[in-house]
């Protein structure tokens, strides 16, 4: 076994973890899911049925991945996050008995590369979070977040943009007209058009 089991964690013989992976106490990472190469799952944490988890992916303490969620690689998931899977749960049917698995219709949320979801975030699927982008605390997810996003409240909204790094992008001061963007921590420039976010190439201008 090429990666790291506590034991009072449980792994589905049928789960595959990936190489260099970090599976903690009393995390449960049920059958058929698939997590990549180097990943860690915190204490308590949960990894749904099937759900399919890139590699460098971060799963804190207690963080809750329902099925079918599918995180791309380098995702962040931190302390006590929820990510749903019944956009319209209920224990019984109209007629008081009790639902079971094949009674409903689960929806997930997909997770683009390098996208991070701060402590305590819930995320009610189906819904997509873009790339890179950064959900804060306690934040409550209801509709798609673009790529680079950095989203806030209850429910979520913009608030800004984010580069690579999760630093706040600020407006370039040097670049002629509105949607010029710019990380202060690496340099990295971005472009904003009809609120869509994107890396530009350095010849841009």
């Amino acid at each position: 076994m090429d990666y790291r089991v506590q034991p009072t964690a449980q792994v589905d013989e049928s789960a595959v973890v990936g190489a260099g992976s970090s599976v903690w106490e009393l995390a449960q990472i049920r059958e058929g899911a698939r997590l990549g190469e180097h990943c860690v799952v915190g204490r308590g944490a949960y990894v749904g049925a099937g759900v399919r988890i890139g590699d460098n992916v971060k799963l804190q303490n207690f963080a809750l991945v329902y099925e079918p969620a599918e995180l791309a690689d380098g995702v962040f998931v931190g302390p006590a996050v929820v990510l749903t899977n019944d956009h319209n749960p209920r224990s019984v049917d109209p007629d008081g008995r009790q639902r079971r698995g094949g009674d409903w219709e689960p929806v997930g949320v997909t997770v683009a590369e390098g996208a991070s979801l701060g402590a305590r975030a819930v995320c009610v699927a189906p819904l997509r979070i873009g790339r890179w982008a950064m959900v804060a605390a306690g934040a409550v997810v209801t509709r798609d977040v673009p790529d680079f996003a950095l989203v806030a409240g209850v429910p979520a909204r913009r608030i800004g943009w984010v580069g690579r790094s999760g630093v706040r992008l600020v407006a370039r001061e040097d670049a002629p007209g509105p949607g010029r963007w710019e990380c202060p921590a690496t340099g990295a420039r971005y472009t904003e058009a009809d609120g869509v976010l994107t890396e530009y190439d350095e010849h841009e201008g």
